[in-house]
């Protein structure tokens, strides 16, 4: 679902403007940039995900609704765009599960760089 329809769905459940969810949604869709298919998700769309927002975000949005404003949690929002896309709130693990093991992963692969880089490098700063 695209992030203009997570922030609908928001405000229909918890009040408020299209732009007061916005910015949540965009976030958590954000590794679009990177990654063109289904596997950005593995990037935000989990728990770790969530609470990222709420330290980008804070505990709590505040939006109008009727004629008072009420204050909303930024992790229920995050949790809700999760739940509309996947059904479920996967942790990182469930997206790593499987995943091989490369030997670059350990830092075991050795990449050399020749003095001379290092020290023009140097120079340059």
């Amino acid at each position: 679902m695209n992030s203009y329809y997570h922030a609908k769905s928001a405000v229909r459940r918890w009040g408020g403007s299209i732009d007061d969810f916005l910015p949540i949604h965009e976030f958590i869709d954000s590794s679009k940039q990177v990654i063109g298919d289904v596997r950005h998700r593995a990037i935000y769309h989990h728990t770790l995900g969530v609470f990222l927002c709420e330290r980008i975000f804070g505990k709590t949005i505040t939006v109008a609704k009727s004629t008072k404003t009420v204050e909303v949690p930024v992790r229920l929002i995050a949790e809700q765009h999760i739940l509309e896309d996947l059904g479920w709130l996967p942790s990182p693990a469930d997206y790593i599960d499987g995943m091989p093991i490369k030997p670059w992963m350990s830092g075991s692969v050795l990449k050399e760089v020749p003095l001379a880089t290092l020290l023009k490098e140097r120079n340059d700063l």
